[in-house]
């Protein structure tokens, strides 16, 4: 725990001082009244993520990586110190003992979370590869040829190699999901401000599910899986665009950083692509003000977001977007099979389906919708009723206002429209539910949530909001306390639960010691490099900086 405490302290410095400047620098001098704390930590983590990736391109995210890191932190510090000055003694000004002890709180609850729990299975089978290759060599030609999962790019992975510190001879450390997590916490305590459990605004339910969330994989955080970053960060973003909307916030520019932190979440996991479809109101806003060169700005700044993700694809895959071969633009001697890639596309899709035959496929979704829906929990399909019966929900509140002409219900429809085409997309692609929960949840959560705070002015919100707070908040802390319990381990206290490890069969290639697993199909983090099965000698060169090619091409 305490090591997690000293790389999280050095993560809130680089990522406060990260986005601070970035934050100076797209929108200008001064500080604009949208301005909080937490937007400065979460615009550092878009630009570092960003960062770790583009770093990847050209060297090894290591021991370098962050000393340019600090660097540019200074530099920060430096230039914008008046600033920085206003903005520590503002918060200085806006901070309560109560509302420090609970955040310090739970700084040392997602610590403790962070340093001990369950290691996630395609941990020891991928995760913990992808993260040790991004440590050792950056980026690899044609690394999927080894193991096709080495090729599911995931920015996720480049962020963790930057702050798991491998490169001071330790252990290599997972810890910005639960860095995620509490940034999440922070955000969702507003819930319980002052008059708003008794007048909760619609944002108050996205936070209520925030919260269901964390409660959900706080012994799941301590590993790095990019499904965890992925929901974090759409939470986060939800909860942030509802928010500016109930302040009747005018101005385009955080509506606008928010879309470039939506772009950053997809180059974590493509399931949460549709979330950028929120960037049609700074669009238009702009557009009305005619402000061409914003819109050009921003254009550049979303695809320099997404640029390194997309080089780190091709260099890794051969593929644009590994493993969607529907863009077929290269021709590298060290591209997967359009065959392997096709297969691997299919087996995310039919594993989602809760299928394990990739020959059923192309099995209409009446054919394996009923099986999937049988093998959710209870919490699950009561969400996914509420979610189907929410779509005709929405309908109606859409027709309402063109009939009403209601254009103040324009930004609601937006967002509900958004989470609504995101839970279509999760649930037709690939529903397994660790992909796109936060979709499930968010999207009949809001639109009932919707009908509930403006149906009926008489009713009494009050009693029904506290009730249900109650009976879920019982639930859940109730199954928290007891997997907290179980996975209690006092020997966490100082350091971080390492990756999970496995007996591997050592061999040679070109000089190298490739591992694969004795048994099974998973071989952790520690033997390095290693694969499900025994590779073929498929080196580009005589070295592994050379990349590797595919069996057609040996």
């Amino acid at each position: 725990m305490l090591s997690v405490v000293v790389i999280w302290l050095y993560m809130l410095i680089t990522c406060y001082l990260t986005g601070f400047g970035c934050l100076r620098i797209i929108s200008g001098s001064g500080k604009p009244r949208w301005e909080r704390g937490t937007d400065y930590l979460y615009a550092g983590i878009g630009a570092v993520t960003v960062y770790a990736q583009l770093f990847s391109i050209f060297w090894k995210v290591g021991l370098l990586a962050n000393l340019v890191l600090v660097l540019l932190c200074i530099l920060c510090a430096v230039f914008w110190r008046k600033e920085l000055l206003g903005s520590f003694h503002a918060i200085r000004l806006s901070a309560t003992l109560p509302g420090a002890a609970v955040i310090l709180a739970l700084f040392l609850l997602f610590a403790y979370g962070t340093s001990t729990g369950l290691i996630h299975y395609d941990s020891g089978l991928y995760h913990g590869q992808s993260i040790r290759w991004v440590e050792e060599y950056g980026v690899v030609p044609g690394l999927g040829n080894l193991h096709s999962r080495l090729a599911y790019n995931s920015a996720a992975f480049c962020l963790s190699a930057l702050y798991s510190m491998a490169f001071l001879g330790g252990q290599s450390f997972h810890c910005c999901a639960g860095f995620l997590a509490f940034l999440l916490a922070l955000a969702c305590r507003e819930a319980f401000g002052k008059g708003r459990v008794r007048r909760p605004r619609l944002s108050d339910f996205a936070r209520i599910m925030g919260i269901y969330y964390l409660l959900t994989v706080f012994d799941e955080m301590v590993s790095p899986a990019s499904d965890y970053f992925m929901v974090l960060l759409v939470f986060y973003i939800v909860i942030r665009w509802l928010g500016l909307i109930e302040a009747k916030e005018d101005s385009w520019v955080p509506y606008a950083l928010l879309c470039l932190l939506g772009v950053v979440t997809v180059t974590v996991k493509l399931s949460g692509a549709l979330i950028l479809l929120l960037a049609f109101k700074p669009a238009a806003m702009l557009a009305r003000e005619k402000r061409i060169g914003e819109i050009l700005k921003y254009l550049g700044l979303g695809a320099g977001a997404l640029l390194p993700f997309l080089i780190r694809n091709v260099i890794l895959s051969g593929w644009l977007v590994y493993p969607f071969t529907a863009i077929d633009l290269f021709s590298f001697d060290f591209k997967i099979p359009k065959g392997v890639a096709d297969y691997d596309a299919r087996e995310i899709q039919v594993w989602g389906r809760g299928l394990r035959d990739v020959g059923r496929y192309e099995e209409p979704i009446r054919s394996w919708l009923p099986g999937w829906i049988k093998g959710l929990d209870s919490t699950s399909q009561l969400f996914l009723a509420m979610a189907l019966g929410g779509m005709v929900l929405y309908l109606g509140f859409v027709i309402y206002a063109l009939i009403k002409r209601r254009k103040d219900m324009g930004d609601w429809l937006h967002v509900q429209g958004t989470l609504l085409a995101c839970f279509c997309f999760w649930l037709l692609s690939a529903p397994l539910l660790r992909y796109g929960c936060v979709f499930l949840w968010l999207a009949p959560v809001l639109v009932w949530g919707y009908g509930y705070l403006g149906i009926s002015p008489r009713l009494d919100r009050f009693r029904v909001y506290t009730a249900v707070l109650v009976l879920l908040g019982a639930y859940k802390l109730t199954a928290f306390g007891i997997e907290v319990g179980k996975s209690a381990q006092g020997g966490q206290l100082l350091w971080q639960k390492d990756y999970d490890s496995f007996e591997t069969i050592a061999y040679e290639l070109h000089g190298y010691t490739f591992y694969y697993p004795a048994q099974g199909d998973r071989t952790g983090y520690r033997d390095f490099p290693a694969s499900p099965v025994k590779a073929e000698d498929i080196f580009r060169g005589e070295t592994i900086k050379e990349g590797f090619k595919d069996v057609i091409h040996q």
